[in-house]
């Protein structure tokens, strides 16, 4: 029975002043200390933490998920960012290519008479045509 008063023994109520609150938010903020850390030093729970950001943090509201990237990923980001924008560019000058090239044949088409697209041989001459064995038909 005595065990199980210890267990359930309720911890002292502790309170941090609003000037440490602020300071230990600006050390997280300007990335000296990690959460984990604040935790452990101070015996206080997550959310105890996130709590202070919340609250004396400008840059931080709640429900809002804070994305710590390193300097390696932001530029990894920004050379796939260059190269998505060169692969458009690209791709626009690929397809203004094959727009002149189909108003091309269209002009060609409409000027000989016969389409090209769809006939890759030229159109019979006006001259005799001849048999295989190479006499002439009437």
């Amino acid at each position: 029975m005595r065990q199980i008063k210890e267990k359930l023994e309720i911890r002292e109520r502790r309170i941090f002043s609003e000037p440490l609150k602020k300071q230990i938010v600006k050390d997280l903020v300007n990335k000296r200390n990690s959460i984990n850390e604040v935790m452990s030093e101070h015996q206080v729970s997550r959310n105890t933490v996130y709590r202070w950001l919340y609250q004396y943090s400008g840059r931080h509201e709640q429900k809002c998920t804070l994305v710590v990237q390193m300097q390696s990923e932001e530029q990894r980001k920004r050379e796939l960012q260059q190269r998505v924008a060169d692969l458009e560019r690209i791709v626009g000058q690929k397809q203004l290519e094959i727009d002149f090239l189909n108003k091309l044949l269209e002009v060609g088409s409409n000027e000989l008479g016969f389409d090209l697209k769809k006939s890759f041989s030229s159109p019979p001459s006006n001259g005799s045509a001849t048999t295989s064995t190479g006499t002439p038909t009437v």
